[in-house]
């Protein structure tokens, strides 16, 4: 079992809104597979809403050209695949110390540390507030606490090794070459994308209430809040606030046919020699200390017929997800806007897990 991630910025899941816990089903969700066992898409919803006399209306379609804010699935689609080339093409070191990429950084913090999520840094902190990030919270390298700042400094490092804006660097390692012609930084100007947030409550509950992280600052100490809907902009705060929609941790927009077409890619990643080295992407895809965690992607055990297969992949917490099995050219992803409700969402986690059911039972009725 995974251990849980941040409740605020990082990860998050679908019931109807009688639901056992009341969570309330999302106002949108995509859920698509692409296997040689199981092959199909749903597509339900709106991708937009507004409240009449306190309920909800949909005002535009969820549909497969809608762009989705992906949140920490930003983390393996572009931070993660565009380290893949850099060490592939030997420009940055797994157990290389973050300051030798990043001057007067952690001496004793490496970057495969932060892939796994053993650095020991704060999961979250409030950059829009504080710029500057904290000391480590926990021992570096002894335990994994998943952290959206690890991230970040990944991003910084990419940005470093590559002297290329982060948005930039995505577009020539990643984007282009795998022909992600829809997915993005910063959010798609003009484009139909759906409502990530109803505003900014979730960041400013987490600073007034201390949890899950007690990090000394309120909502009183920032005065930029979003009080409306959250459209065609990335939800994470820091994201958005601090660091222009384009980090290593969030901002990344795409759709869903763009997300199987990059689990399709990882899933065959012995045929893209070109672009990396395949023991490098092995490398990323093995499990390290943590059995549920590889090198910035996670673990899933899907359960076929005579088998037990892994996904490898990532949730966002608005919504989304991506998942490939290596070697059987086989992809999922999910898209959704379960924050756009009143009450408590679904968690990404669960409508993840009915994705992965769902690919189970076509195996077992192909």
């Amino acid at each position: 079992m995974r251990p849980p991630e941040p409740a605020g910025p990082g990860e998050g899941a679908p019931t109807d809104d009688g639901a056992e816990g009341g969570a309330r089903t999302p106002a949108g969700v995509i859920m698509a597979a692409r296997t040689p066992w199981a092959e199909f898409t749903e597509c339900t919803g709106h991708r937009v809403v507004r409240w009449e006399e306190g309920e909800r209306v949909g005002v535009a379609p969820m549909t497969m050209d809608t762009y989705h804010d992906l949140a920490s699935v930003t983390k393996v689609v572009a931070t993660t695949t565009m380290l893949i080339r850099l060490v592939s093409e030997r420009l940055v070191d797994l157990d290389a110390p973050l300051s030798t990429y990043l001057p007067k950084s952690y001496e004793a913090i490496t970057v495969r540390d932060l892939l796994l999520h053993r650095g020991g840094l704060w999961e979250w902190w409030p950059l829009y507030i504080q710029p500057v990030l904290p000391p480590p919270r926990y021992r570096p390298g002894r335990a994994r606490h998943y952290s959206d700042l690890g991230f970040i400094l990944l991003g910084r490092i990419v940005a470093e090794v590559t002297g290329l804006r982060l948005d930039r660097a995505l577009a020539e390692l990643v984007t282009r070459p795998l022909g992600l012609t829809s997915t993005t930084y910063a959010g798609p100007a003009g484009s139909e994308a759906a409502m990530s947030a109803l505003d900014d409550r979730v960041e400013m509950t987490m600073l007034d209430t201390g949890r899950p992280y007690p990090v000394p600052y309120r909502s009183a100490d920032f005065a930029g809040w979003r009080t409306g809907p959250v459209l065609g902009q990335v939800a994470d705060g820091n994201a958005h606030h601090a660091l222009g929609g384009v980090s290593g941790h969030a901002g990344l927009f795409s759709t869903v046919p763009d997300l199987l077409r990059y689990g399709q890619a990882l899933s065959r990643y012995e045929e893209y020699d070109h672009l990396w080295r395949p023991e490098v992407v092995r490398e990323f895809l093995t499990p390290g200390p943590d059995p549920e965690q590889a090198l910035g992607f996670r673990r899933y055990a899907l359960e076929l017929p005579g088998e037990t297969v892994t996904v490898l992949g990532h949730p966002g917490y608005v919504g989304c997800a991506v998942g490939f099995v290596p070697g059987r050219d086989a992809a999922f992803a999910l898209a959704s806007n379960r924050l756009v409700v009143e009450g408590t969402p679904m968690a990404t986690d669960d409508l993840w897990n009915d994705l992965l059911r769902e690919t189970a039972r076509g195996s077992r009725t192909s």
